[in-house]
């Protein structure tokens, strides 16, 4: 053992070399796991800082193995060169570590971390439901601008409607005048007469035409009176039944305590009826119709659009089918007058635009809701009558 270890003690060379070849051993391990991190991990903070520690530790370990070859080939010189780089090295890790000091003892610890990570958990939360609130508001001004343009179109055409209706009507009582002159010069025995009467027929026809085009621009001579829902509905009961047949059955929903209104009675009733008969026709294969009045209170105005559904107390009128439904289309052009779904020939188109002039005229009401093979439900608002109001 002393040749082999140079004259040295067995057992101090021995101890040299064990020692020296550990550390060589773990250094080079040391770095190794280092490099590796560095290459798999390229987004690392201060890589060169890393390199430069990896080269510190790889001459620490390369000085110890030179420490351990001297034992069986001493070389001062090459041990003493080995030194003074492993020292260069060792100056320049220390010299930049110091500096970088600051700068590490700086970056956040884990627990900082979760904090701001909650933090902008909170802050993306506050986003999205900013974000959920901007796309809300922008949902209700596109149907709040909707409901204005309709608002403006029904307008327009309740003008333009108005119109043609007033100089319409003048001309048909021109044609009537001159027939009825006709029919008392001719008497009635004359084989004209009854030329003359179905042309007083069609005159009279065009009359109920133009009522119901006034009707919808609201231009109607309307007779209000205060009077109780309840008891026109409950008086309609049996027109309707004859009107709808066997294979509707008709239920009934009105409120014991329901408030009076002050509208035109009889409008209200063409109005139920249209509507009943509307129904009926959606309910080809027969169905159920629901009518039911109840007192309701409006807090806020239902549309923007609609400046005339203004706060306050109404009874609400719904009619309520289990039809085909409407679609969306269907649903936006209903109170438009002439338009109907119906085969030519089998309507004119004027039957809701007159419920809704009606309704409109009494400062009412009337949405639909309604879907394709989910029936219709026509909903009115009648202001509660004010004599009632001061009564309560």
């Amino acid at each position: 053992m002393g040749s082999l270890f140079g004259g040295a003690e067995p057992t101090l060379g021995a101890l040299h070399v064990i020692c020296d070849a550990l550390i060589a051993a773990s250094c080079y391990s040391i770095a190794a796991t280092l490099v590796v991190f560095l290459l798999r991990r390229r987004d690392v903070a201060f890589r060169w800082v890393v390199w430069v520690v990896v080269l510190f530790i790889v001459g620490v370990g390369t000085s110890h193995l030179s420490d351990m070859l001297m034992i069986w080939a001493p070389s001062h010189w090459t041990q003493g060169l080995l030194k003074a780089l492993v020292a260069v090295i060792s100056v320049a890790t220390a010299l930049t570590l110091w500096p970088m000091l600051s700068k590490v003892v700086a970056l956040p610890s884990a627990a900082e971390l979760a904090r701001v990570n909650t933090r902008l958990a909170e802050q993306i939360e506050q986003r999205d439901a900013a974000m959920q609130a901007l796309r809300r508001e922008t949902a209700d001004r596109v149907r709040t601008e909707a409901m204005l343009r309709q608002a403006q179109k029904m307008e327009a055409l309740g003008q333009l409607t108005g119109g043609v209706a007033h100089d319409f009507n003048n001309l048909l009582m021109v044609v009537q005048g001159n027939l009825e002159a006709l029919d008392r010069q001719i008497g009635g025995q004359d084989p004209l007469h009854r030329y003359i009467q179905r042309a007083s027929q069609g005159a009279a026809r065009g009359a109920v035409l133009i009522q119901q085009l006034l009707a919808f621009a609201r231009r109607q001579n309307l007779q209000p009176t205060r009077f109780d829902v309840n008891q026109r509905l409950a008086g309609l009961a049996e027109l309707l039944r004859g009107s709808l047949g066997r294979s509707i059955l008709l239920d009934w929903h009105l409120d014991p305590a329901g408030w009076a209104v002050e509208a035109d009675s009889s409008q209200l009733e063409t109005a139920l009826l249209n509507l009943a008969v509307n129904a009926r026709d959606a309910m080809p294969e027969g169905g159920r119709l629901e009518i039911g009045a109840e007192n309701t209170h409006v807090a806020a105005p239902l549309q923007a659009a609609d400046a005339e559904a203004e706060p306050g107390d109404y009874v609400r009128i719904r009619v309520a089918d289990t039809g085909i439904g409407m679609s969306r289309e269907v649903r936006e052009a209903a109170f438009e007058p002439f338009f109907t779904t119906k085969p030519a020939g089998q309507g004119t188109g004027l039957g809701l635009s007159q419920v809704y002039g009606f309704v409109k005229q009494s400062r009412g009401h009337i949405t639909i809701d309604s879907a394709p093979g989910k029936g219709t439900a026509v909903i009115i608002l009648l202001p509660r009558a004010a004599a009632i109001e001061k009564a309560d």
